[in-house]
């Protein structure tokens, strides 16, 4: 049976241990936002050994690209971004503290043995109602590649962001029927 968690950032590994596919999370605290573009820019980032525009230690990444914000709003809509475009760098993110990430749409293989051995989690956001994802985020500062736009990274002050664990640490996948495909030995 589904249990809801609250969860509050940074993560560590026994916040999300016990949860499993199809379990309702509420996130509150810091995350940010980045998508394929910033991504490449992170990775290249770790790649050279520079200084990152924020530690993943714990953190969580949600794929979005937000609309502008309305007059005295934080944030436009924020509804999740698909997935699999971030999958080329989600393990070297993963490998380097990243506990989860927020999108829609299921994951790769790659991502999700990354996932397992990193025992992080992969959680799936309201897709179409990118506005009721909106009130969650309370403020909403650029910090790093202002150039990109819509897909600059944005640090994000969150209450009770809803989502649903779509991949838990033992590498079940929601988009898999909630069959386990991958298991932890």
């Amino acid at each position: 049976m589904p249990k809801t968690v609250h969860l509050t950032t940074p993560l560590k590994s026994e916040d999300i241990i016990d949860l499993h596919i199809g379990d309702q999370v509420y996130i509150s605290g810091t995350i940010y936002t980045a998508r394929d573009a910033a991504h490449k820019r992170l990775v290249k980032l770790i790649e050279d050994g520079e200084e990152m525009p924020f530690d993943l230690k714990g953190q969580i990444i949600y794929y979005v690209g937000p609309a502008p914000a309305p007059t005295g709003k934080p944030i436009g809509s924020a509804g999740p971004t698909t997935s699999y475009r971030m999958d080329p760098y989600s393990p070297i993110l993963l490998e380097n503290g990243l506990k989860a990430m927020i999108g829609k749409g299921p994951r790769s293989t790659e991502v999700i043995e990354s996932m397992i051995k990193n025992k992080a989690i992969y959680l799936a956001a309201i897709g179409g109602a990118a506005v009721v994802m909106a009130t969650s985020i309370k403020e909403a500062e650029i910090i790093a590649y202002e150039d990109l736009g819509a897909e600059a990274i944005r640090k994000l002050r969150v209450e009770d962001l809803p989502c649903i664990v779509a991949n838990d640490v033992n590498g079940n996948d929601i988009y898999q029927e909630g069959v386990a495909k991958y298991k932890r030995d």
